[in-house]
């Protein structure tokens, strides 16, 4: 067979030609005339309009319709013992039931929260109750009473984070006491009969107790060393007398030197002491005992924790533009963006599919450095610090800024 013959050419399936492009659109569209372009694609790292950081939604300040002076109206207390037994019952907030904590860290957690002392400073109680004047004179009363103990806490915080005083009801002390393994019960007996015959009376004297007595309940953490200053000495008089120090001399003396800060005699001359040492070697031992006053087990990290809470509250309101921002928004951020309870129902559909909206709570500052804590018990601490302030705004509910 030929092959000029073959299929090729006998079949009927002919290849279309190509026709110009202006036989493709009628003459008369009014379109003709355009070019076609393919749509642009927007880049997926690109945030979009509704994905901006919240400090964009707020680019001008809040209104401000009147400081809010007391969160009592938030409550109903008629006491300054309720006060007390809120705070010291509402400080954390219930571990939740998928939060990326293993066995080891829910024992770390609860351990810590158990260890620490029922404590409330007193700017606290300030914070939620109606009357400082009255809330004062009620605290002396119960002081008097011998309901509630009030422990100084000197030298701890600047500014806004100063803690200053604390309280604690009388029976819990009590329970702390009668659970301290190392002290005796003859001790613990004489030590509460002690604090109830002496309300008010700090530093505590050390002539009630032996040198053993007081070793005992300083290692249990029940008394401390009280930090105090240079003071005068018996013999100077109330007006200390002007130092005789040449301005000129100082300046002309090298950097460094004695003669830099006035000589050798510069703090006699102006009536204080430079020893703190006691004259004589039978009083040695009271030298470690003069200056007690009462404290608490584990206070160091209670107080740790406060500092920290704060601190951390306080910049996450310095995050804003104006350093201020409404307090759902702050509630967001101390919770650090963990996703809204959901239903029991939506829990267990999005756990047999493996997913998790949000961040998971055991990452977060929250539950990593504060153990957890409530965002309401420390912004009623922070305001009663003098850290943050709220307001409302008449819009977007209350605000709250930085008073620093």
């Amino acid at each position: 067979m030929p092959l000029n013959f073959s299929a090729a050419h006998s079949s009927r399936i002919t290849k279309r030609t190509s026709k110009p492009p202006s036989s493709r659109r009628s003459a008369t569209s009014p379109f003709a005339s355009f070019t076609q372009r393919k749509p642009v694609q927007q880049s997926k790292s690109k945030p979009e309009s509704s994905q901006l950081d919240d400090e964009d939604l707020f680019d001008e300040r809040l209104n401000d319709l009147g400081l809010v002076t007391s969160l009592a109206t938030d409550h109903s207390f008629s006491n300054v013992v309720e006060i007390v037994e809120y705070a010291t019952s509402h400080i954390f907030d219930p571990l939740p039931e998928r939060g990326g904590f293993n066995s080891v860290r829910i024992a770390e957690i609860l351990n810590f929260r158990q260890s620490l002392p029922k404590l409330v400073t007193v700017a606290h109680v300030h914070a939620l109750s109606k009357s400082p004047t009255a809330t004062e004179k009620e605290i002396s009363d119960l002081i008097k009473a011998n309901i509630l103990r009030k422990i100084s806490i000197p030298g701890r915080g600047t500014g806004g984070s100063t803690i200053g005083e604390a309280l604690i009801l009388l029976k819990d002390l009590e329970e702390m006491l009668q659970r301290a393994e190392a002290i005796s019960d003859a001790l613990k007996h004489k030590f509460m009969t002690y604090l109830r015959t002496h309300p008010y009376t700090s530093p505590i004297s050390p002539i009630s107790f032996s040198l053993s007595d007081l070793h005992s309940l300083k290692r249990a953490g029940f008394l401390t060393l009280a930090s105090q200053p240079f003071t005068s000495t018996p013999h100077s008089s109330t007006i200390p007398p002007t130092p005789s120090i040449s301005i000129p001399t100082i300046s002309r003396a090298a950097s460094g030197s004695l003669a830099a800060v006035g000589g050798s005699g510069a703090v006699i001359e102006a009536g204080g002491s430079l020893s703190l040492r006691r004259e004589s070697s039978s009083d040695a031992s009271a030298a470690s005992t003069t200056d007690l006053q009462l404290s608490l087990p584990n206070t160091g990290p209670y107080l740790r924790l406060l500092s920290t809470a704060r601190a951390h509250l306080v910049a996450l309101v310095q995050k804003s533009r104006f350093r201020e921002t409404p307090v759902y928004l702050l509630r967001e951020r101390w919770d650090g963006g963990v996703a809204a309870e959901e239903s029991v129902v939506g829990r267990e559909r999005r756990a047999g599919r493996g997913e998790f909206a949000g961040v998971l709570p055991a990452r977060t500052r929250k539950w990593k450095g504060c153990w957890g804590m409530g965002f309401e018990w420390v912004m009623e601490e922070a305001v009663g610090g003098g850290g943050v302030e709220l307001f409302e705004t008449g819009s977007v509910g209350r605000g709250v800024r930085t008073t620093c």
